[in-house]
């Protein structure tokens, strides 16, 4: 019962050749163009709109995201967090996970002091939260110089994590004194 296909069809295509009627190939296509029409020219139209649109919506996003960096705030700190001509290694040199996590927080870090605004009212507490944040810094550099030398151990790579937990926190305290100390004096005028 079992035959072998390729057999079956060289005999079965020796004996007869089927040919196909006459325009045949004419209605096939006939009715495939049928069922599938061609897109009309507003369909394009309105695809080239969007794509013009969705092109302006970018372009407009990103120049506002040019025009905010390059806008410099009157009262500017800045607070350094890794120098790049330290031979020290950080966390992203002992593992890519802790690379993550390193970059998380110090990007979180940056956001957040960015979003600051200082005024010459809350100057002086802006200043004393700077300072906890350049002690916490200048340990952290003391941390990753201690990694350099002794290489990484599980001590101070929690430390350094520790270190950068504790100056994000500091600063969303230092967000919230600010709100504060925004609403109390709102409330005295």
């Amino acid at each position: 019962m079992a035959q072998d296909i390729k057999s079956l069809l060289k005999n079965n295509q020796s004996s007869e050749q089927i040919q196909m009627p006459e325009g045949h190939d004419k209605r096939f296509l006939e009715r495939l163009e049928a069922s599938f029409p061609q897109a009309t020219v507003s369909k394009r139209a309105s695809w080239r709109w969007q794509a013009i649109a969705a092109s302006m919506v970018v372009a407009l996003g990103l120049g506002y995201v040019v025009f905010q960096e390059l806008k410099t705030p009157e009262t500017q700190t800045v607070v350094h967090t890794k120098t790049a001509e330290s031979p020290t290694k950080t966390l992203g040199d002992v593992s890519p996970d802790l690379k993550k996590v390193e970059d998380y927080y110090l990007a979180s870090i940056s956001y957040e002091l960015s979003k600051v605004k200082v005024t010459p009212e809350n100057k002086e507490l802006f200043d004393g939260y700077v300072g906890r944040l350049e002690e916490l810094n200048n340990e952290y550099q003391k941390l990753s110089d201690e990694l350099t030398k002794n290489g990484p151990n599980e001590f101070t790579v929690n430390a350094l994590i520790n270190n950068l937990k504790m100056r994000l926190n500091l600063l969303y305290r230092l967000k919230e004194q600010l709100q504060a100390f925004s609403d109390h004096n709102q409330k005295t005028i």
